[in-house]
């Protein structure tokens, strides 16, 4: 058992060395060395979790999968809000999604390990699909094409809050970026009801993490 907790954490060490290394520098100007020194691990303890660069790539979008803090709500359209602002807010305080920004972004990263914006616009079609159903969204709007449109404008509110701002307005360029893509293609009584508040991404992890804690206080 503590020869596998010590591998647990010798890959948790590696992940998030990696994670910072391809945030800094990108995939192409990532190296192994400069992740080994930034981990405090031997070369033989990395290539035993991870056996090329392409791999420990792999491993840091993985891990920006979890935690989500997904909680439904009883309008669709305020999920995507959630969705969205939640991740505004993670995205400069943690490395593994600023790792994935920066892999999605670069042509190198993007040929060998393929992009997370796919799945964003997916994510986000598949939410806007089941709101139309549900009456939240105006009839004339396509799912699919307001995907591609709110994909385009996400990843340029994330490029230009980087390089004037370094991040520090993210949650407000987010905030703005829903507010008028919304009044285009919501119903006006569900308008008024969504929040798009740039501290709406704050509340919706400090509601999360409150629910998280209280069903393990039940549990124990």
């Amino acid at each position: 058992m503590a020869q596998q907790d010590r591998a647990v954490r010798t890959r948790g060490a590696v992940l998030r060395a990696a994670a910072a290394v391809f945030a800094e520098r990108g995939y192409a100007a990532a190296t192994i060395s400069e992740i080994l020194k930034r981990a405090g691990v031997t070369k033989g303890a990395l290539y035993f979790h991870f056996d090329s660069k392409a791999a420990l790539a792999q491993g840091v979008l993985q891990e920006q999968l979890t935690p989500q803090y997904h909680l439904p709500r009883e309008l669709k359209l305020q999920e995507w809000v959630d969705a969205g602002m939640t991740l505004a807010r993670r995205l400069p305080r943690e490395p593994f999604l600023l790792a994935g920004v920066r892999i999605s972004a670069d042509r190198p990263g993007r040929d060998v390990l393929g992009s997370a914006w796919p799945a964003w616009a997916r994510l986000t079609s598949h939410v806007l699909t089941e709101a139309k159903k549900r009456g939240e969204v105006l009839p004339h709007v396509v799912p699919e094409e307001t995907a591609q449109v709110f994909l385009g404008a996400w990843v340029g509110a994330q490029f230009v809050s980087q390089t004037m701002a370094d991040w520090a307005d993210l949650d407000d360029r987010t905030a703005a970026l829903y507010s008028h893509l919304l009044a285009a293609i919501a119903a006006p009584p569900v308008l008024t009801r969504l929040d798009t508040a740039p501290d709406r991404g704050a509340r919706v992890i400090a509601e999360a993490r409150r629910r998280s804690g209280d069903l393990a206080g039940i549990a124990c």
